[in-house]
């Protein structure tokens, strides 16, 4: 189960040698005015989280595993809400939201309403970053955690359903905590 990775590997998960999405950090606080209302989904170990606060942003750092909340408010200093995100209930209240490697682990059956969720979550004009591993079948890794593995074209009618604007998909080679290689889709769609 997914859940249980992240509570009984916490502390090696959240003290793993990651290295920062500096770059698609930057792009996403650069649409944003100075100071914005940032919700972050899935923060794991807080580095984003640290990063967008060092930059002087307002962010709220959320996560679904308790024991990872407890090591990214280690690192940042500040508290972390234990939430899934189907929980989310914020209306109009924040100007971007990220989700790097996060909703990859919601099921693609529920995705258009967790999306819907985020889109209520946002301000008009307010700016969501994703990041998906790309994939046509969703399943799990070799530490049975869950992945929605979705494709761009499947990503992008999903979110124009949904009433999002201005979606762009770019797809990276990498990797991820198991260390296989990896194509991720780099999600950006505004409400």
């Amino acid at each position: 189960m997914t859940s249980s990775f992240y509570d009984e590997n916490a502390e090696i998960y959240a003290s793993r040698n990651r290295k920062l999405p500096a770059a698609r950090l930057d792009v996403f606080l650069s649409a944003l005015p100075s100071g914005a209302a940032i919700l972050e989904l899935g923060c794991g170990g807080g580095q984003d989280s640290a990063y967008m606060l060092s930059k002087g942003f307002d962010v709220t750092p959320t996560d679904g595993s308790a024991e990872l909340a407890k090591q990214a408010e280690n690192l940042i200093g500040r508290p972390v809400q234990v939430m899934r995100f189907e929980e989310l209930q914020s209306e109009n209240e924040f100007d971007g939201i990220w989700a790097e490697a996060s909703l990859l682990h919601v099921p693609r059956a529920d995705l258009p309403g967790v999306l819907a969720c985020i889109r209520r979550a946002l301000k008009d004009g307010g700016a969501l970053h994703a990041s998906f591993k790309a994939g046509t079948a969703e399943g799990h890794d070799g530490f049975g955690r869950y992945y929605n593995y979705l494709s761009a074209a499947w990503l992008s009618e999903l979110l124009t359903a949904g009433g999002w604007r201005h979606i762009t998909i770019g797809e990276t080679d990498g990797s991820g905590y198991d260390n296989k290689p990896t194509r991720w889709l780099h999600l950006q769609a505004q409400k």
